[in-house]
Formats: C-alpha cells, structure tokens, sequence
C-alpha cells in the first residue's frame, strides 16, 4: 500500500540507464539523536558509528549508510573535536565544553534533529515509510506541533542528465510553480517567517520565463548569484552549480558557504510533519513530480511561462486572480 502513494517521474533512468535517486533529509524534535539511530538500525540494521555526541552514521544498513545529527554547525565542530582530543589542545577548551554544553540544552527546542538518508532509486523512496512510522511512534515532532518547531524536508532528487537545457527547464517549471506549491504543501507559518525558503523574486522569475532566456549554463549560474548569493532558497541550485563548475561558484561566494557538490536540486520547501500520522513523504514527492512533468513538456511549459507573464500585467483579465490558482489548468492528474 506505501509503495503505491509514491508516483514515478517520467524520465526514470539516466542515459547511462541507471536508475535516478532521490537523498531524503527530515528534520524533527522530540526525540534524541541516540533514539532515532537506534530506530534505524532496528528498521534497517547496520552498524552505528558515533562520529561525536551531535552526530552519527548507521552505516551499511538495507538501504545504505544514514547520517543522524544536530542541524547545529557550531556544536558538531566542537563535538568532532571532543571526540578526537584536539579540543584539550585549546586554551579555551574548558570554556568550549560548558558552552557546547549549555547550547546544546538550549537548543532542544529550537535546533532539529536530521535524518539524513542515503541516495535511493526513486522507485524505493517508500522504503522510507518504516523509519518515518517507528520514529514518530517514539515521539518525533515536526512543524505542527509547535510554533518554535519551523522543521523541514529536503528532497534532492538527481538529475535525468546535465544537458543545460534539461537544467534550465526544470528551473523554469519550479519558479512557475513556486506559488502553487507554497499552497499545497500547506507551509507553516513559522517556516514563512525564517528565511531559509525564501521564495525566488519576482523580477528574477519574469527573466526566467522569458521565453528567449536560453542562456548558457556559466551565464545561468552568474544570473542565479546576482539575484539569489544565498543557499536561502526553496530550490537551491549551489549543490548541482558546485558539480558543474566549483571554481564559478567558489570565485563569487564567500569562503565558509557550505555547498555539497552533487547532480542534485535542493528542495527544501515542504514541512516536516512527522508527528501527524496522516503525513507521510509520498506527498512532497508527489508535488514535486508536478515539476518533472512540467519540465518534460516543452509546449505545455511554453504556456505555462506565457501566461504567468500575462498574469502580472495590470489590463489582464486574470490580474485580480492569484497566479497559484490559474497555474491549475496547466497542472496534470498524477
């Protein structure tokens, strides 16, 4: 029954004929780092590995190898040092181990937990459902328990090739989407207020779907930095720029950007609700193949960027109707 909910995409292989994946991270609260590794190697087996108190990997589970750790940067450098002594080599470390201490108490409520899942085919992404399940049964919390709890989860589905024109599309079909999945994941509030996904502006969006915006894939990355120079960004493209070409990146952002190169794109946009059992990870994936769709028919694309062109000109007739509602008629039955 899980494995139905889980639509397929289109273009399922590369041109290498192996099957595309799709990375999973949930954030969540409410239960500790130890429970949730526990959880997974009971689901998948494996071998756990403690890489610091913030952070660990059950490596060569059923699945592949799973990072658990604190979405906290600071408390995993300090906690990989405490592992490996060279914190007592500091002349601070007294201070450093109180005060990664003390943050880490206080952060129970506001810093999440991450599951961090292994690439799978996207056709076994409802093998995540047992560890989705047993963690909430054990008490993990996400957005809509509490308006501290701004929890997310990030899909990094792999690309179906790197031609520029398959990029720059998928990027056409998100930007015009943008609203109408705002709408449909039902974003919580609180995750709106922080700035982590930010929508794309709209000066940006109306250069993109010109339909003579057919750049090439350097003069696409330049224009993302001068409009978007942050990973603060429903869809973050730095991960599958970076693999494409580092150097651009690294010569136009500052040094302590985190960026993990990967054919990827960073969706980041949907809640986490993992306490609510009627949620389950089928439904952002299931929103997001509306963009693969989309992205994959070029005349229905095509139209779909004409008319939110249309929709942001004062004497259109659709003006005073909100563009994630018009964008409907262009959507299909997955």
């Amino acid at each position: 029954m899980s494995q139905k909910r889980y639509k397929l995409p289109e273009k399922l292989d590369k041109p290498d004929g192996e099957r595309r994946s799709v990375g999973v991270e949930v954030e969540m609260s409410g239960i500790d780092l130890a429970m949730i590794t526990c959880q997974i190697n009971v689901a998948y087996g494996g071998r756990i590995k403690e890489v610091s108190p913030y952070e660990f990997v059950v490596g060569d589970t059923d699945i592949g190898d799973i990072k658990v750790e604190l979405d906290f940067e600071y408390l995993k450098r300090i906690g990989r040092e405490k592992a490996s002594r060279e914190l007592d080599k500091n002349e601070f470390s007294e201070f450093e181990h109180y005060a990664s201490d003390a943050l880490a108490l206080l952060s129970k409520n506001f810093v999440p937990c991450e599951l961090v899942g292994p690439p799978l085919a996207v056709d076994r992404l409802h093998e995540l459902d047992i560890i989705v399940d047993r963690l909430r049964d054990h008490g993990a919390k996400g957005s809509g328990y509490s308006f501290f709890y701004a929890f997310g989860v990030h899909l990094n589905p792999e690309l179906p090739d790197l031609e520029t024109e398959t990029i720059i599309n998928y990027f056409k079909a998100f930007v015009c989407l943008q609203d109408w999945l705002v709408k449909h994941e039902e974003v919580s509030l609180n995750r709106k207020l922080l700035p982590f996904i930010d929508k794309f502006p709209r000066d940006y969006i109306r250069k993109v779907v010109t339909p003579e915006y057919r750049p090439s894939l350097e003069q696409f990355i330049d224009d993302y930095l001068e409009h978007n120079p942050s990973r603060n960004r429903s869809l973050d493209m730095m991960p599958v720029f970076a693999y494409l070409d580092e150097s651009r990146l690294k010569r136009q952002l500052e040094d302590d950007e985190k960026i993990n190169k990967r054919p990827t794109f960073h969706y980041r946009l949907p809640n986490s609700d993992i306490d609510n059992p009627e949620w389950g990870l089928w439904k952002s994936w299931n929103n997001w193949l509306q963009v693969e769709a989309l992205a994959n028919d070029p005349d229905r694309l095509q139209q779909v960027c004409e008319a939110y062109l249309k929709s942001n000109e004062i004497l259109s007739g659709n003006f005073m109707k909100p563009w994630k509602d018009q964008v409907n008629q262009w959507l299909i039955d997955l």
